[in-house]
């Protein structure tokens, strides 16, 4: 696999997760929306489907790991080479990055009217997208389109969860054989793999949102915080270490049980 399969596969197929992940958040969010309100299960079973998305879009090209996490699992696992892992998290901030600046596009108009809007401004909901003002004070009423924030905010607790969620994910990845060359997503593996995404939504995602990526949580964070976006308040910074690094350490846990119970 080339370096310029693993760029070109991992920041489009990045870009995609973002773009359709990112624009449930959006559709679910923002008012004058066909979609707002629709509610959790629109939110995870749209994130399962991006990752279906850009796993079979991906796939063939790069491996479709489009998550650090999964990349380092994959290492430690021994599919792939060390040498290659700062490309492939290079290209995936840089895809996530540019998936989210596509859904400011295509919700360009219902972002101005929600934070113009003076309800939306005075009393913001709490999650599907919203964060909790009392809870998390510096956060923007839109910032849960772009990344995670928790309900409970107690660090270790936050931590924990991100890992334990992801270490179900790399974990199913990595006993599923992957691709032939036992080094990305396979086509049947794409569909597990959205479905697990589906699963950790449901079963896992309250506390934190499920970030279980890295990229997913920083790159589009970054362009919240860069967006010329009215009244969108502050990017929560102070939590954003925990959804890069749980689910790192999440992948890692996750290669070496891999490596002891099924090597």
């Amino acid at each position: 696999m080339s370096s310029s399969d693993i760029f070109i596969g991992e920041t489009i197929g990045t870009a995609v997760l973002i773009l359709l992940g990112g624009g449930v958040c959006a559709a679910v969010t923002l008012k004058h929306s066909k979609a707002q309100g629709a509610g959790w299960l629109s939110i995870t079973f749209g994130w399962g489907f991006a990752v279906l998305t850009a796993a079979y879009l991906a796939g063939g090209v790069s491996g479709a790991h489009l998550n650090p996490a999964v990349t380092i699992g994959l290492a430690i696992k021994g599919g792939t080479p060390w040498s290659d892992v700062p490309l492939y998290l290079g290209s995936q901030l840089l895809g996530a990055m540019i998936g989210a600046v596509l859904v400011w596009l295509t919700y360009y108009g219902q972002f101005r009217a929600h934070l113009t809007d003076p309800e939306t401004l005075h009393s913001p909901p709490s999650e599907e997208g919203l964060v909790d003002q009392a809870a998390a004070p510096k956060a923007g009423p839109v910032l849960g389109i772009f990344s995670t924030g928790p309900e409970i905010r107690n660090a270790v607790q936050n931590v924990v969860t991100e890992v334990i969620a992801t270490v179900v994910l790399v974990l199913a990845i990595l006993t599923q054989g992957l691709n032939n060359d036992g080094n990305g997503l396979g086509t049947l593996g794409a569909l597990i793999t959205s479905l697990v995404v589906v699963a950790i939504g449901l079963s896992l995602g309250g506390p934190t949102g499920y970030a279980i990526n890295p990229v997913r949580d920083l790159g589009p964070r970054i362009v919240h915080a860069l967006l010329p976006l009215p009244n969108k308040g502050g990017s929560d910074w102070g939590y954003a270490w925990i959804p890069v690094v749980g689910p790192l350490i999440g992948g890692a846990i996750a290669g070496g049980l891999y490596n002891l119970a099924f090597a």
